[in-house]
């Protein structure tokens, strides 16, 4: 079920109490629409943990840029709050055309990662993500589970590999220095991370 407010009194009360209550960090504006997503599960959570460490280890801690578990992106210098998206996890390499605000980033990040939720719109992000320039973006969905990387081409975030349980391809991104993979395991399939030194792996 579907709710929209046309109050602006009851709209600005909703928000104010979220705000108050800390549970609008994923919240985002969509050409002025208030969106909230649904909460993330445990499982959500965990796949993010397990990403944004593999990403710290591989990105932050080797000295390749800024990783973020989540982060305001937007496309506007002025009113940014108008128009904003919030990524599972975003990294900033070293010399990207992102600029960095306190509270938001004007510009995309150069890969980012959307764990997809049940009734989440991540998938309709794409055409934002790449009017904001993201080079890559990994998507993660669990019904059914498959991981697909999508590459920034003439504009365009492409499908660039999937992988699955039918075909768990290897995904190598051009853009961080890892590689992913979907396998089989019990009680869920695993993501497996292999850095490009072919020794550092992490599951997820």
């Amino acid at each position: 079920m579907n709710l929209f407010i046309t109050d602006p009194g009851i709209s600005k009360r909703m928000i104010r109490r979220r705000q108050a209550l800390g549970i609008d960090r994923k919240d985002e504006v969509w050409e002025g629409v208030y969106v909230v997503s649904p909460l993330a599960n445990d499982e959500h959570q965990e796949l993010v943990d397990s990403i944004f460490y593999a990403l710290q280890t591989s990105v932050k801690f080797a000295g390749l840029g800024i990783v973020r578990s989540g982060a305001n992106i937007t496309d506007r210098l002025e009113k940014w709050t108008k128009n904003f998206r919030v990524p599972d996890v975003a990294v900033f390499l070293e010399g990207t055309t992102a600029i960095k605000k306190k509270t938001h980033w004007v510009g995309g990040p150069d890969f980012a990662v959307e764990v997809i939720s049940r009734y989440d719109r991540s998938r309709e992000k794409l055409d934002f993500y790449a009017k904001l320039g993201v080079k890559e973006l990994l998507l993660v969905d669990r019904k059914p589970w498959a991981i697909e990387l999508y590459r920034l081409q003439d504009g365009v975030l492409t499908l660039a590999g999937k992988s699955d349980l039918v075909d768990p391809a290897v995904l190598t991104s051009q853009v961080v220095p890892l590689s992913f993979q979907l396998v089989a395991g019990e009680p869920r399939p695993t993501l497996l991370m292999t850095h490009s030194d072919g020794i550092q792996r992490w599951s997820a």
